[in-house]
């Protein structure tokens, strides 16, 4: 039965989505009000997200700055062996300020009419994404710790896992519209579903 509703739930959404990409491109019917309801709607979900993530960081920030007596007082709690920043995660945080500027770069190329220019930037956009995904990866693989030792494997791996979450969610986005790019459906007047890509990204 749970099977039964994930596929309901899946062919809903790809309906609904091939719906509003053919009302888009095909039939015009996303006018100026249309796109500006679209962004609103998007940033109103970007604003949930922030608060998403803010509650996790909160939580890690409350927990190293007043550490609670059962986990000894101090932080890292004791016996927790933590990361070098500047080791994989320093990498990661280049890979998607990197990522960042391709986006970037296609949204100018969009904005420019160049069509080739805004397929490679999204090309290079998801391969770093990809990377950032694999190093991601890695260093769960090689973290001295688990999501069930303390608050600080809690919060770190809740924190880096949606985050990983968002981010493997952004590239399936950002693969959509470079598949659309590809196909000449974004356009200088329309390309509302990548300012959401980008947005998210």
């Amino acid at each position: 039965l749970l099977s039964l509703g994930l596929l309901f739930i899946l062919y809903t959404m790809f309906v609904w989505w091939r719906d509003v990409l053919r009302e888009s491109t095909l039939e015009g019917h996303h006018t100026k009000v249309v796109q500006l309801g679209l962004r609103y709607g998007f940033i109103l979900f970007i604003v949930s997200e922030v608060m998403f993530f803010f509650a996790f960081f909160w939580a890690f920030s409350h927990s190293s700055l007043a550490p609670a007596v059962e986990i000894g007082g101090i932080w890292p709690p004791k016996g927790i062996g933590v990361l070098d920043p500047w080791e994989i995660p320093f990498l990661n945080t280049l890979i998607l300020l990197s990522s960042g500027a391709a986006v970037t770069w296609a949204h100018h190329a969009i904005l420019a009419g160049k069509q080739k220019r805004a397929v490679y930037a999204l090309v290079a956009t998801v391969l770093l994404a990809l990377v950032f995904t694999g190093f991601q990866g890695m260093e769960y693989y090689q973290a001295p710790f688990t999501i069930s030792d303390s608050i600080y494997g809690s919060t770190f791996f809740l924190a880096t896992g949606f985050h990983g979450f968002h981010v493997i969610i952004g590239t399936l986005f950002l693969i959509i519209c470079g598949i659309r790019q590809y196909f000449g459906h974004l356009t200088k007047e329309h390309h509302v579903g990548f300012e959401a890509a980008a947005w998210y990204w």
